[in-house]
């Protein structure tokens, strides 16, 4: 992975953190290279510390999809008739549900369909970093729906996994380098500070 050699530097309050399907039916699948409660303590650093600087978080999670797929040459696992209670809430101890934002989305990213875009710029939020599973599905399409809105975008790498190792290191080191700027959590902490 090639980085810029200049230093990073985040302005909190111009900073927002996307928490993307770090819910109780998401996180309890097999995820690599990280389990689900290593992405979610790891997501869970970088919302506290910039909460406390002040800086917009904002948790992800999605709806149960209604109607048929459409027609794809590898198509995900069919989902139950019915999801079982609980399923679509975040983490239990993740959200601050009087000061997070709050978005349901019905695809793969955050941005399509759900005004995130217009909130953040309300608040004066030029730069989302974004974490959450899995890296090459919901997170990869959050950068993508980002950077498509004209928000500078970062990746925490190590708050991010996916279904399997292979499928996050491909997304971490081919693609999201090409539209955005991956860190790990302590990076960007120390970015902010």
């Amino acid at each position: 992975m090639v980085r810029q050699s200049t230093a990073l530097a985040l302005d909190p309050s111009r900073t927002a953190i996307v928490l993307v399907d770090l819910q109780n039916g998401v996180v309890g699948m097999p995820v690599a290279p990280l389990s689900g409660d290593q992405v979610v303590a790891a997501a869970a650093t970088l919302a506290r510390h910039f909460r406390g600087l002040g800086a917009p978080v904002v948790t992800v999670t999605v709806a149960y999809p209604a109607g048929e797929a459409p027609p794809v040459d590898a198509p995900l696992p069919p989902m139950p008739a019915t999801m079982p209670p609980g399923w679509d809430e975040v983490v239990r101890g993740l959200a601050e549900p009087q000061t997070d934002i709050r978005v349901t989305k019905s695809g793969w990213g955050a941005f399509a369909g759900t005004g995130l875009a217009e909130t953040l710029r309300e608040r004066g939020v030029d730069t989302v970093v974004v974490a959450g599973i899995a890296t090459n599905f919901g997170v990869e399409q959050t950068v993508r729906e980002a950077v498509a809105h004209g928000f500078a975008v970062l990746v925490a790498s190590d708050a991010t996994s996916s279904v399997s190792a292979e499928h996050h290191e491909f997304a971490l080191t081919r693609v999201l380098p090409m539209i955005s700027r991956i860190r790990t959590v302590d990076e960007l902490v120390k970015a902010s500070a």
